[in-house]
Order: C-alpha cells, then sequence, then structure tokens
C-alpha cells in the first residue's frame, strides 16, 4: 500500500471507567492505529494515544478496506470535518479485539467509544487517501 503524501497527526482518546484496565483501553486503541511508535498518556478518567507516524494511517485504511466501510467512514469523517480535522467515532469492544467498527453516536460502544482525530493541512486530501477504493 502507497504511503500518504501529506502529513498527518492522529489523536484516540478514550474515557477510563473506575472499573476498567487502562492497560486494556490503550491497547485497544494501539490495535486501531497498529505497531507504530506513538506518545501514550493516561490520566484520571481518561487515555490518549497521539502519532504522527504515517504507517498509523495505513493501518486504519486497510482496516476500513478490509471490513468494507470505507463508505460509510468518509460520510462520518466528511461530516465530523472541519478545515483541518475530522474525526471517527470506533467502538471499543470491536477496537479489543482487534477489528475497526465503526459508531454513529457514542451510546453505539457501551463503555464509550474511542474517538479517533486526524489533524492535517490537507485534510481532504487525507479523508479521500484513507477511502479511497483501488484496484
Amino acid at each position: 500500500m502507497s504511503q500518504p503524501e501529506f502529513e498527518a497527526n492522529l489523536i484516540l482518546e478514550a474515557t477510563l471507567s473506575p472499573s476498567e484496565d487502562p492497560g486494556k483501553v490503550s491497547q485497544a486503541m494501539k490495535n486501531v492505529i497498529g505497531e507504530v511508535r506513538c506518545d501514550e498518556h493516561i490520566g484520571p478518567g481518561s487515555a490518549t494515544l497521539t502519532t504522527e507516524d504515517p504507517r498509523a494511517l495505513i493501518h486504519i485504511r486497510d482496516q476500513l478496506r478490509d471490513r468494507h466501510v470505507r463508505s460509510a467512514a468518509k460520510r462520518q469523517m466528511l461530516l465530523n470535518s472541519s478545515e483541518s480535522s475530522t474525526s471517527l467515532m470506533l467502538n471499543r469492544q470491536a477496537a479489543a479485539a482487534g477489528v475497526i467498527a465503526l459508531c454513529g453516536s457514542p451510546e453505539e460502544s457501551p463503555l464509550g467509544p474511542i474517538y479517533v482525530r486526524v489533524h492535517s493541512k490537507r485534510i481532504e486530501a487525507v479523508i479521500d487517501w484513507l477511502t479511497a477504493y483501488v484496484g
């Protein structure tokens, strides 16, 4: 799969309930971006991962393709886009199992979704690249 021709910053965030294992939530978020270098912050009530590694985008793109949800992901990202960012909500339990499953609302993930925010000066190119149909 080709490398993206733009720079992007990914931020993954999830709330933490007192009964949750922060390590498991962090691992679920790492499953979304794959084996990439990232900064991790686990604080009271939330976990955050950030990365600028383009392999994270490739991993997400591959999962969107494999799960056949590119069109739904594109709709969600266009709805949630601004001049320099876009976002997706992912089901946390699915991510823990290594699968990307989109959520249309926070209620679709019982423990709360994983919020994936993508920041780029070329956000339209990011959205198009992530959801492109390639032969």
